[in-house]
């Protein structure tokens, strides 16, 4: 049994993929459907864009393997909600499956059960995220996640990813494609691909470094040390380091890779571009370092990602 819980404010599309995506599953395993809506209190629960579904109060339910957590509008008071509070930890403790959908990462971090772990939310969330949960090893560049039974998804469709992934294992890989040609699911994304733009989301709201950014995306191909970025801002090498830091969450040096990382992935999937070539024109050099690379931020080496986008 697959349970979905959601709360008022929800949003619909964290909720609806998912449950989408298990229904035609379990269609092509063969096995009855056992889907169950779930809420704090049974009855109409409206999301946020006014729609309602019908959910079932929370009831601990030993054939409930998986719970997934929507995200949504109403996610701070759901995490706040003593009730959905117990009913996650308990289904953690016996060993179920829990997952969340976009900001639904707020509910299981409220409940302790992202502590220590690995997670990601919706990229618009990830600051907020991270200065209310520090100890939750925030992903935020990432489709989904899992560490161990604990999976979060990023924004919204990236519930749909989540719950191919989900399929995959539980049914087979074959099945997983099936279901993503028929909810017409351009391709499979692994859950290391980025959910956003690194240049969009290093940019803080004051934009200090936006001019610095867009240079370094256009200068990859360059070293592209810390103190070449101090000079080309006017700033100091520690100074700039400290200030840069501040404004994106992240050190110069990280911020390279990520671009570098985001160019090369581009080309890698959209070309038969050498990888050599690939690595060379994207500062990295190596092939071998940007393979390794790849491996720690996406979970596959280059030409894994190619012949995947190529199979898309």
């Amino acid at each position: 049994m697959i349970g979905v819980l959601i709360y008022p404010d929800f949003q619909l599309l964290d909720a609806a993929g998912p449950i989408a995506a298990f229904e035609i599953a379990v269609r092509y395993a063969k096995v009855a459907p056992a889907i169950k809506v779930m809420a704090a209190e049974a009855g109409t629960v409206r999301s946020s864009s006014g729609a309602e579904l019908l959910a079932r109060g929370l009831r601990h339910d030993r054939a409930m393997r998986t719970l997934i957590v929507a995200g949504g509008e109403g996610v701070r008071a759901a995490a706040q909600c003593p009730r959905t509070q117990a009913f996650l930890k308990a289904a953690a403790k016996r060993g179920c499956r829990i997952a969340s959908v976009c900001s639904g990462a707020y509910v299981l971090a409220e409940a302790g059960l992202l502590d220590g772990r690995r997670a990601t939310t919706h990229w618009g969330r990830s600051r907020d995220f991270r200065m209310r949960y520090p100890q939750v090893r925030l992903e935020s560049d990432r489709i989904f996640v899992r560490d161990g039974e604990v999976w979060t998804s990023a924004g919204i469709s990236a519930g749909i990813d989540l719950a191919l992934a989900i399929i995959a294992e539980d049914y087979s890989d074959a099945i997983a494609r099936d279901v993503a040609r028929q909810l017409v699911v351009a391709q499979r994304r692994a859950g290391g691909q980025s959910q956003f733009s690194s240049l969009v989301e290093l940019q803080a709201p004051s934009g200090r470094f936006a001019a610095l950014l867009s240079w370094m995306r256009e200068h990859l191909g360059t070293p592209l040390t810390v103190e070449q970025l101090a000079e080309q801002a006017g700033m100091s090498t520690r100074h700039f380091a400290r200030a840069f830091r501040n404004e994106t969450g992240t050190t110069p040096s990280k911020a390279v890779e990520r671009l570098r990382l985001e160019v090369a992935r581009s080309r890698v999937q959209a070309s038969g571009e050498a990888i050599e070539l690939v690595a060379q024109a994207t500062g990295f050099g190596d092939p071998e370092r940007m393979r390794r690379a790849f491996i720690r931020a996406f979970g596959h080496p280059p030409q894994a990602l190619r012949r995947a986008a190529k199979a898309a």
